[in-house]
C-alpha cells in the first residue's frame, strides 16, 4: 500500500471510530450534562460535579443502600462510598444504619439535596425546551422513546424496570 492509500485508509478508519452511535450518544450526553451543571450552578449549587451524577441519577427519593447505588451506577462500592462521603460532607445526603440490616447503611437526601433535585428538574425542563427548539418536539420525543425502547429490549439487569417506563405527565 502506498502512502496515499495508507492516508486514505487511516482517514476512513478515523471517521468510522469517531462517527458512530456510541460517539453520538456520548456527545449528546456531554451537552446535556454541561447544561445541567451550568444551570444548577446558576441556581446556587456550584459545588456539584459531573461525577456526582452517579449518585443522584440512581438515588431516587427513598432510602437506598450503597451496594444498590454502586450496582445501578456500575461503579465499585469503594468509588460509590467516596462519592457519598463527599456529598454527605457537602450536606446533600445523610447515611444512617439500615433499620432492617444493621450491617448496611441507608442513603437519604437532605433538605439541601431535595432542593438540588428540584433545581435540577427545572434545568431539565429548560434543556428540553432548548432541544425542542433546536431539533423539534416530535423528533426529541421520538429519540427519547426509541432510546427507552432499546434499553428495555436490552434488558439491562442493573436498571429497575420502572426506569424504562414512559415518564408520567404532570396533571394540569
Amino acid at each position: 500500500m502506498n502512502s496515499n492509500e495508507t492516508a486514505e485508509r487511516n482517514r476512513e478508519l478515523a471517521h468510522r471510530l469517531s462517527n458512530n452511535l456510541a460517539r453520538m450518544l456520548r456527545e449528546f450526553t456531554r451537552d446535556f450534562e454541561r447544561r445541567i451543571y451550568s444551570g444548577t450552578a446558576a441556581r446556587g449549587f456550584p459545588d456539584i460535579r459531573p461525577s456526582h451524577s452517579a449518585v443522584f441519577a440512581n438515588l431516587g427519593m427513598g432510602a437506598v443502600r450503597v451496594t444498590e447505588l454502586a450496582e445501578r451506577a456500575q461503579v465499585t462500592q469503594q468509588a460509590m462510598g467516596k462519592m457519598l462521603k463527599e456529598l454527605e460532607q457537602m450536606g446533600y445526603i445523610t447515611r444512617a444504619i439500615d433499620a432492617t440490616d444493621k450491617r448496611a447503611k441507608e442513603i437519604r437526601l437532605t433538605g439541601k439535596g431535595i432542593e438540588l433535585i428540584g433545581a435540577s428538574l427545572e434545568v431539565v425542563e429548560e434543556i428540553y425546551a432548548h432541544y425542542e427548539n433546536k431539533i423539534g418536539a416530535q423528533q426529541l420525543h421520538e429519540l427519547e422513546g426509541n432510546l427507552r425502547d432499546a434499553i428495555r429490549k436490552l434488558d439491562l439487569e442493573y436498571l429497575p424496570a420502572s426506569w424504562v417506563d414512559e415518564p408520567q405527565q404532570a396533571a394540569d
